[in-house]
């Protein structure tokens, strides 16, 4: 097999970053230059390894398939209509194949890492200090280690290439590397790779990786190992690739000590402010640049993108998924109960009233306060008149067709449509994170002992619960419920929902389910509220993995497709 017909091991095309120590990876530009020309300067090999940073968000790209993102492919959100057939559709209808697939998270991060091992072999010749060329070999070994997750996380176990650099004449071995390999490979690189680097990265140098960034990815892969899909569920048995060929509960130590370190540098905390409204912490840490709270961040300059993603068409919006009511139903009360218990207080003619505050900082409903171009925060109008007609744009059935929009991370002062940004760069790991994955793992490795309650009520207490603490005496079961649900609505339209449901293996119950909307009438003071089908979602055995794109496995036979594909 000829690396011609592979887009993964291009040759080096030279796009390379103009970086302000002020604004890391604020600002681009591209020119044509020889691997001689980069690695002979300084300024251009920093540039070169800065360029490998700009693709670290591809997995948690919004509308990373023009109509959406991951969220959208799972049982967060509806796709925005697209006259074409896109991954997000694919997903939610069950007609996902290696034939019409997006291929972008194979090419891209085969792609960066194949720049990874050019600056690895090339940096000893370049012109700078030793601790310097240390530091940015291992930047690039923790990015290899990136971009191999998201590999793992899509497919199971994928080529592993080492540091070798391929070139048009070569012939490429394509054979897969076991599960169990790419995951000693990401927690080696990771290990390696902290071992070289402070442990978070401070002024200038504010949002590249530090040691603190290299053992979270380690935690988290980790977690996705320990995890059933993998951990003894392999949807194939005996197959090396789609998970390891056997059970075995210390990995959930692993996981768990890996994540215990992290909390153990006391480096990272949360970002807590109940004092200026109830779970006022868990919006304000998403529009600031620098907080203790992110991990590892994709840094960017002032920008409305999440904006023009997710607000109202009338606020400029509209781009990306919508909400569907089984998350809204999914944040409990404000008293930490959840909206079935009947001593909730929840009120179905009132729903979204006295509610985890989590939700209006998630979720934009009717009668939302939200601002505009000019500067002052209107209501948004989604309901209908007593003609059943929208009386906005953004109504129901017309701006929106389930009826709610996406509020998570965007600013409160700033409108898709006004001329200002913000400051907020996309999370891609942070401390609340780290935290529910020390709980997962402990609690199933060793029951629900006080730090798992103690890391979930952090959670719980930040978001403005009151109470926030949980009932003394669950049991595992109970607690891994409630983990769970922590997990869905703490960090909904991070990009996790639509792997936690893969790798708990219960995305068969989650996926396989009519999605839902809610729509409101309203007639002078008397309102309606009306639960509606909006889409039936479809889920297939194989669909827990993805299938490697069509246009590869068509290369080399070597190349083992993912089972059902």
């Amino acid at each position: 097999m000829k690396c011609r017909y592979l887009p993964f091991w291009a040759l080096l095309t030279g796009v390379l970053l103009s970086c302000e120590k002020k604004q890391f990876l604020d600002q681009t530009q591209t020119t044509d230059l020889t691997e001689e020309a980069v690695f002979s300067d300084s300024s251009r090999t920093v540039a070169f390894l800065n360029n490998i940073y700009t693709s670290i968000a591809i997995s948690a790209n919004p509308v990373r398939f023009g109509n959406g993102g991951l969220d959208a492919s799972s049982d967060e959100a509806e796709p925005q209509k697209s006259a074409n057939i896109t991954t997000s559709v694919q997903f939610a209808t069950g007609t996902v194949n290696a034939a019409i697939i997006t291929d972008d998270a194979w090419r891209t991060a085969y792609s960066n890492i194949r720049s990874v091992n050019q600056l690895i072999k090339h940096i000893p010749r370049t012109p700078m200090q030793a601790a310097d060329k240390i530091r940015l070999v291992a930047e690039a070994r923790f990015l290899r280690a990136w971009y191999y997750a998201i590999l793992l996380k899509h497919y199971g176990g994928v080529p592993l290439v080492g540091d070798t650099i391929f070139t048009m004449a070569d012939k490429i071995p394509a054979q897969r590397s076991t599960f169990d390999e790419c995951v000693k490979y990401i927690v080696a690189e990771c290990d390696k790779a902290a071992k070289d680097l402070p442990v978070v990265r401070i002024r200038q140098d504010y949002g590249r990786v530090g040691a603190g960034a290299c053992l979270a990815l380690k935690a988290r892969v980790l977690l996705y190992a320990a995890s059933p899909l993998f951990n003894g569920g392999n949807i194939a048995a005996g197959n090396p690739y789609t998970g390891y060929t056997n059970e075995d509960p210390e990995r959930w130590k692993l996981a768990a000590d890996a994540a215990r370190a992290v909390i153990g540098l006391n480096a990272y905390s949360l970002y807590v402010d109940n004092a200026t409204a109830p779970g006022y912490g868990f919006y304000k840490v998403f529009t600031l640049r620098v907080n203790n709270e992110y991990i590892f961040a994709r840094m960017q300059g002032g920008n409305r993108d999440l904006e023009s993603y997710w607000q109202p068409p009338s606020r400029g919006g509209g781009q990306g998924g919508f909400p569907y009511q089984q998350l809204v139903d999914a944040f409990e009360m404000a008293n930490g109960k959840a909206i079935t218990d009947p001593a909730s207080g929840y009120d179905p003619n009132n729903p979204y009233a006295n509610r985890d505050p989590r939700m209006n900082y998630s979720i934009i409903h009717d009668q939302s306060m939200l601002i505009q171009k000019t500067g002052v925060k209107e209501l948004v109008n989604i309901y209908l008149g007593p003609n059943g007609k929208g009386v906005s744009q953004d109504a129901v059935h017309a701006g929106t067709p389930t009826g709610y929009y996406i509020n998570k991370m965007l600013a409160d002062n700033i409108s898709a449509n006004n001329i200002h940004g913000t400051d907020r760069c996309l999370p891609l790991m942070r401390y609340a994170e780290v935290l529910l994955n020390f709980a997962e793992a402990t609690n199933e490795y060793a029951g629900p002992v006080a730090d798992v309650y103690t890391a979930v009520e952090l959670i719980r207490q930040r978001a403005g619960l009151n109470p926030y603490q949980l009932p003394q005496g669950l049991d595992k079961n109970a607690m891994r419920e409630v983990i769970r649900h922590e997990r869905r609505v703490e960090l909904a339209y991070e990009e996790h929902r639509f792997w936690d449901v893969r790798r708990w293996k219960i995305a068969a119950q989650t996926e396989n389910q009519v999605m839902n909307g809610m729509e409101i009438t309203r007639d002078g003071n008397k309102v309606t509220y009306k639960v509606f089908a909006v889409r039936k979602h479809n889920f297939r055995e194989p669909m827990y993995l993805w299938p490697i794109p069509q246009s590869e496995t068509a290369k080399s036979p070597e190349l083992q497709q993912n089972p059902g594909y």
